[in-house]
């Protein structure tokens, strides 16, 4: 059985939709569409990658700790409330 980390899932996905614009100085500008505020500038491409998946990951926190609703993408929702076993299940 192939273990499945949901907020992983939820970052990969996003980051699957991410949209890439070179500006006038060569510089690099990233935005996830679906996740607003989610945006990041960097002077490589590279660089402005791993910006917006810092950048996504500190908005899926604080969004998960302030209870606002967040986007579903492709199908994974953090919005659920978690469903607990009872530990002789187990």
């Amino acid at each position: 059985m192939a273990v499945r980390y949901i907020l992983s899932d939820y970052v990969d996905k996003a980051m699957a939709h991410a949209i890439y614009d070179k500006l006038e100085d060569g510089s690099f500008a990233g935005r996830i569409p679906s996740c607003k505020g989610v945006v990041a500038f960097d002077n490589s491409l590279r660089k402005c990658e791993e910006e917006l998946r810092s950048t996504l990951e500190d908005w899926i926190l604080l969004g998960l700790k302030l209870g606002h609703r967040l986007p579903v993408i492709d199908g994974v929702d953090l919005n659920k409330e978690p469903k607990h076993e009872r530990m002789g299940t187990l």
